[in-house]
C-alpha cells in the first residue's frame, strides 16, 4: 500500500462500498467466501493502495461484536494468520525454523484477537503446543474440527 490513503477519508465508507460492489451485503460474507485469505489479500482486494488489513479486521471484529459472534470471528483471523505463516500445515518437525513459524502465527493471533478472548486464546495456544496436531494440520475456516473442540463457540 502506497502513501498510507488508506488511512484518508471515511474508511468505513469505502470499505463498506467495495464490498457492496463485489455484491455482498457485509465485510463478513466478503471474508466467507474467502476462507483463510490473508488479512492482507482481503485489503488487497477490497484496494490495493487504499485499505488496510488492519481495518478489514476491525470491521469485522465489529460485525461479529454485533452478531454475538465475536469466538467464530476469533477462530476465523486463527486460520486467516495460521495459513499466512504455516502454510504448509502443522510442522512434522519443530526445527527453529517452524518454531518461528508457529510463534508467529500463534502470537500474532493472540495479539489481534479482543480483549475478552485473550485467555482462552492463550489456553489455545498452550493446547496446540502441549499436544500438537497431526503434520500438516492447516485449518481450512472458523468451523474446522480442532478449532471448534478448543475454542467452542460460547461468547463472554
Amino acid at each position: 500500500m502506497s502513501g498510507g490513503r488508506a488511512w484518508q477519508g471515511n474508511v468505513k465508507a469505502r470499505l463498506y462500498e467495495r464490498v457492496r460492489e463485489r455484491g455482498y451485503d457485509s465485510l463478513t460474507a466478503f471474508a466467507e467466501a474467502r476462507p483463510a485469505v490473508p488479512l492482507h489479500l482481503l485489503a488487497e482486494e477490497l484496494g490495493r493502495d487504499d485499505v488496510a488489513g488492519v481495518q478489514v479486521l476491525s470491521g469485522l471484529l465489529a460485525e461479529a461484536e454485533r452478531r454475538k459472534q465475536v469466538t467464530r470471528f476469533v477462530r476465523d483471523v486463527f486460520t486467516r494468520l495460521w495459513s499466512e505463516s504455516v502454510p504448509d500445515g502443522w510442522p512434522t518437525v519443530m526445527d527453529d525454523d517452524n518454531r518461528f513459524k508457529v510463534a508467529e502465527a500463534l502470537g500474532s493471533w493472540i495479539a489481534y484477537t479482543p480483549e475478552t478472548h485473550k485467555n482462552r486464546a492463550r489456553k489455545v495456544s498452550d493446547a496446540l503446543l502441549a499436544t500438537p496436531p497431526p503434520p500438516g494440520w492447516v485449518p481450512r475456516g472458523p468451523d474446522d474440527e480442532l478449532l471448534l473442540t478448543l475454542l467452542p463457540d460460547e461468547e463472554v
